[in-house]
């Protein structure tokens, strides 16, 4: 199992960010309307999102954070309301003006001396519509600005909650799934919803009013031509769904193959160098150009068939345009209508079906943010940690004596690991754990700093059960320096400190100049103030382990754990790093897991683990001598390093 841990005291390794991230396909499906050319608005009817499971269940746990903003809500809900209404009645109005002016020209061209235009009049329409459209936009301005302060709450609150929430998460949970996974969740997911809740829910509102309200407003015009408009949609649906049903396996495919070249590219950047070593660039350019011709292909495809939704709208939108302007034509001869009245009507016609475009886009958007609510809920409803107990105890001054007393263990209840583990460390001693891959040794680890809980039997720090304490308090007596090193993306100085909180600059150089560190520090440009990259690629790996025991050795833990701490240094610095090693770990209890037998000979106590048990314990000299498992493991350590000599 992989190291995903770290504490205050020491380094732990969780690894890089994953790039798991979705992207939310989509393509363009123009909105359809009425007139010579003309488009009902431009609303994009994307790729269908993912699915969720529950939508019903989904929904309203997330309805249940929007219900402190109740009031808020309701404002959004009238600014959105009158915004919308005040923007419908417009065309009516501005349909008297053009009523005003063709019946003044009619007069004129009749012979009628008293006819005239009323520009008093129409210069009252202008500003009363003025009027109605600043107050639309100022409406429209302070529906946008309380919704964007409701959803940014909304979405801190369920950050907030994420955050706590993985704080509280068992260790098996990181190690079940990948960074990336996580990663998504927290973020991606989290942003969809948040651009939902701040866009579409607003957007849904003002379709539904609109299209009430240009529905009502054609039928105070005329029902006849209303039922023009209404006949020509079906046909309009019609052509969508089939268009988009075709370019829907496309989209999916370009969707698919955007992922495959972003991983690409992701893998081939980050092993840039490996790449290089073996000459696989141009392995790596053929499969980048595969990759991307098949985005090529499927995108092409996908952007054609979706793109002839337009036209297509545009003839029956035509089409429409005649039958109400011929509808429209009779009725204005029989004085049935106005003729501001049908100019109204055509202007309503072209807004009729942009909100029915919208909501089928707004839908598709919130089966996705469902889908997105349901993955975030997913990980806030994962099992916690065991609670800690009411009552805890606390070691004020450990000394280090570690007990394992019967101590059971499985990662899965079908397969136990330990069965029957004891062990008894006095304080200040140096406990050795060795033995194959698999055999138990990090485990021992997990289960020491309750990493994972114990199936049965129990574990002592100075006679007290790790159960009854806070598991803050636990691992605040640790140190850890792993094996795989982690640090964070900060100065010298602040990875070193993270050791200890409140550490003073006196400290932390005292720290790294006992660690071996301090020289290779001063040496670069900006001393302890270097700020360290991405992954501290800028630093060698055995420079990042010395800060990592820089870090353990300025927390000054009652009890190390060191897991082939030396291992990615050279020999000269190893041996300053066991010297100081060695001064750290007088007067505390220390466990060292160790794959160079030579590098614990001098322990006090040697565990050698197999399949989950301790099969030997004692001594270097003992151990030889019982000419056991450790004799076995040490000579064949001894015999490759003596063929090596000689082959060398």
């Amino acid at each position: 199992m992989s190291d995903q841990r770290h504490n205050a005291q020491g380094s732990g390794g969780p690894g890089g960010p994953g790039g798991s991230g979705r992207k939310q396909g989509g393509g363009p499906g123009p909105g359809f309307g009425f007139g010579p050319g003309g488009r009902g608005g431009p609303g994009m009817m994307g790729m269908p999102g993912q699915k969720p499971k529950d939508f019903k269940g989904t929904f309203r746990r997330l309805v249940g954070y929007l219900k402190p903003h109740r009031a808020a809500l309701l404002v959004v809900l009238l600014t959105a309301i009158l915004s919308t209404i005040f923007s419908i009645v417009s065309p009516k109005i501005l349909g008297n003006a053009t009523t005003a002016i063709f019946e003044g020209m009619m007069g004129r061209i009749q012979g009628d001396p008293n006819a005239r235009i009323d520009f008093g009049y129409i210069g009252d329409i202008l500003l009363m519509l003025a009027g109605l459209y600043v107050l639309s936009a100022i409406f429209g301005y302070v529906q946008q600005y309380i919704m964007a302060g409701v959803s940014q709450k909304i979405v801190y609150r369920l950050r907030k909650d994420v955050n706590e929430k993985l704080a509280r998460l068992p260790l098996k949970y990181f190690d079940s799934r990948t960074h990336g996974e996580t990663l998504s969740r927290v973020v991606n997911d989290v942003d969809n919803i948040s651009s939902t809740l701040q866009q579409s829910l607003t957007q849904f509102i003002t379709a539904f009013v609109t299209l009430i309200g240009v529905i009502v407003m054609m039928l105070s015009i005329s029902p006849l031509m209303t039922l023009i408009v209404v006949v020509t949609l079906p046909i309009s649906l019609i052509a969508i769904r089939q268009i988009t049903m075709r370019s829907q396996k496309h989209f999916r495919s370009m969707q698919q193959s955007i992922g495959e070249l972003n991983g690409h590219v992701e893998e081939m950047f980050t092993g840039h160098a490996v790449v290089k070593a073996f000459g696989r660039e141009r392995q790596s350019v053929g499969r980048f150009r595969e990759v991307n011709d098949r985005l090529y292909d499927a995108s092409w495809r996908a952007q054609f068939i979706s793109g002839t939704i337009m036209p297509i709208m545009n003839v029956v939108g035509n089409l429409g345009y005649v039958f109400v302007a011929v509808a429209g034509g009779i009725l204005v001869m029989r004085k049935a209508i106005t003729i501001g009245d049908v100019q109204a009507f055509i202007s309503y016609s072209k807004q009729f079906t942009m909100p029915i475009t919208q909501t089928a886009q707004i839908a598709n958007i919130i089966q996705s943010t469902i889908a997105s609510a349901e993955r975030v809920f997913e990980l806030l409803d994962e099992p916690e940690e065991v609670a800690e107990p009411a009552h805890t105890a606390e070691i004020s001054r450990p000394k280090g004596d570690v007990r394992f007393e019967h101590v059971k263990f499985g990662y899965k209840e079908d397969a136990p690991l330990i069965e029957d583990m004891n062990i008894d460390v006095k304080s200040g001693q140096t406990v050795a754990i060795v033995g194959p891959t698999g055999a138990g040794k990090t485990t021992l680890i997990n289960l020491l700093m309750r990493f994972y809980e114990v199936n049965g039997g129990r574990i002592t720090i100075d006679g007290t059960d790790i159960t009854q304490m806070k598991r803050g308090h636990l691992r605040g007596m640790f140190g850890m320096v792993l094996q795989d090193t982690w640090l964070f993306n900060g100065t010298i100085r602040d990875n070193i400190a993270y050791g200890r909180l409140g550490a003073t600059d006196e400290e932390v150089v005292e720290a790294a100049k006992a660690a071996y560190a301090d020289h290779f520090i001063r040496t670069l440009p900006e001393g302890y103030d270097t700020v360290l990259n991405e992954e501290a690629a800028n630093i060698s790996q055995g420079q990042k382990q010395l800060l990592t025991i820089a870090r353990a050795i300025l927390a000054d833990p009652a009890i190390l754990i060191l897991d082939e701490a030396t291992s990615s240094v050279d020999t000269r610095t190893e041996i300053h790093i066991q010297q100081a090693m060695n001064e750290l770990m007088k007067g505390r209890t220390s466990f060292v897991i160790a794959h160079r037998l030579s590098t614990i000979r001098d322990a006090d106590l040697i565990l050698v683990m197999n399949k989950g048990s301790v099969i030997e314990q004692g001594t270097h000299e003992q151990l030889l001598a019982r000419g056991g498992f450790y004799a076995d493991l040490y000579e064949s350590q001894f015999s490759g390093r003596q063929r090596l000599r000689h082959s060398g």
